[in-house]
């Protein structure tokens, strides 16, 4: 049975990739932090007690910030895959949190790797890793982004994010290591956490719909991503580790959109005329924006055969039908009596 770890497991990404690896027969090893309330939500549906023989899922109290715990962790597990997924990925926070960031992100990235840099040589094997990198490391760069396209970070978040493809890079190169670098575009699902402003719009438009929200307050509506679904990309993960040889892969859509025409479908498809319940806010402005992000995933689709199935509207319309039952449950417990904690303070 194939063995494969993943970091950052509770996040998005983590539960759609571990949601992929069990429908492939796989056993998977998940590395949570340590906390005093459960944070693992998305993918509760997946665990089964690992005392039932049926059990595939197993969860492994960790951190990228701590070395020993990584190297614990792959002596237990002895995986035959990873997965770092692990990052603090939320781009303006990290122009508030850069220390923190770059230690997770970047020097997090190194200790996983020199981990398995000495687990390989104590075991005799080679383990493959994929290393979660972000469009955001282009910035500046002028569309269309692929491969071949210079780094440009605008963020601390995006800075590390390069650090960690060239650690993975160096490690590929300098000990003969199956690294593969997944330059990711924004991928987004209704598991998209909510301070997110794609999950901060559809969020938003359930709540106004059921009457528990007024108003929605945003930052730079010009800002145009590539916007696909993360169950999409999951896929693309996975197929990088199959490959014979490592590599570094663009994995978008092909397709742009800016912030305001993600609103604009979003109220659209509920029958709400956005203009009438947004508001621009100062403090959502990041000190320096990153302004067209534009994959260009032909090297994905020709050497993985790897190309999304759902379409911009198709995204949105899914993310706005699970925020709508999200609110439609959320008034129920209000009218029942029950307090609402209103969360996604700190909005893109």
């Amino acid at each position: 049975m194939q063995k494969a770890l993943v970091t950052g497991i509770t996040g998005q990404d983590g539960s759609y990739l571990t949601e992929f690896l069990l429908s492939k027969g796989y056993e998977v090893h998940g590395i949570i932090r340590r906390s005093s309330t459960f944070n693992t939500d998305r993918i509760d549906h997946l665990y089964i007690d690992p005392h039932d023989p049926g059990a595939k899922l197993f969860l492994h109290f960790g951190d990228l910030s701590d070395a020993t715990s990584l190297r614990r962790i792959l002596e237990k597990v002895q995986p035959c895959e990873i997965y770092n997924l692990a990052a603090q990925s939320h781009v303006k926070v990290s122009f508030e949190e850069p220390e923190y960031t770059a230690d997770i992100v970047a020097t997090g990235t190194l200790r996983l790797l020199e981990a398995l840099r000495d687990h390989q040589v104590a075991h005799g094997a080679q383990v493959k890793f994929y290393q979660a990198c972000s469009s955001e490391m282009f910035g500046a760069a002028p569309p269309p982004q692929s491969e071949a396209t210079p780094f440009h970070p605008r963020s601390p978040y995006a800075v590390s994010k390069v650090a960690g493809y060239w650690y993975g890079r160096n490690y590929r190169e300098s000990y003969g290591m199956f690294v593969a670098n997944g330059i990711l575009f924004n991928h987004e699902s209704p598991r998209r956490g909510e301070t997110f402003v794609t999950r901060k719009i559809t969020r938003a438009v359930g709540r106004i719909l059921v009457g528990l929200q007024a108003k929605l307050y945003l930052g730079n509506l010009e800002a145009r991503r590539d916007w696909g679904f993360a169950g999409d990309y999951v896929e693309a993960m996975w197929l990088m580790l199959q490959q014979d040889k490592p590599d570094d892969f663009v994995i978008a859509t092909g397709s742009s959109y800016s912030v305001l025409d993600f609103l604009e479908e979003a109220f659209a498809y509920a029958g709400l005329n956005w203009q009438d319940h947004v508001e621009q806010d100062a403090r959502y402005f990041r000190p320096v924006e990153v302004d067209y992000l534009l994959g260009d995933p032909t090297k994905a689709r020709a050497s993985l055969g790897w190309q999304p199935t759902v379409d911009f509207k198709g995204l949105v319309r899914m993310m706005v039908d699970s925020d709508l039952e999200l609110a439609r449950q959320e008034k129920t417990l209000k009218d029942a009596g029950h307090r609402i904690a209103l969360r996604g303070v700190a909005g893109d």
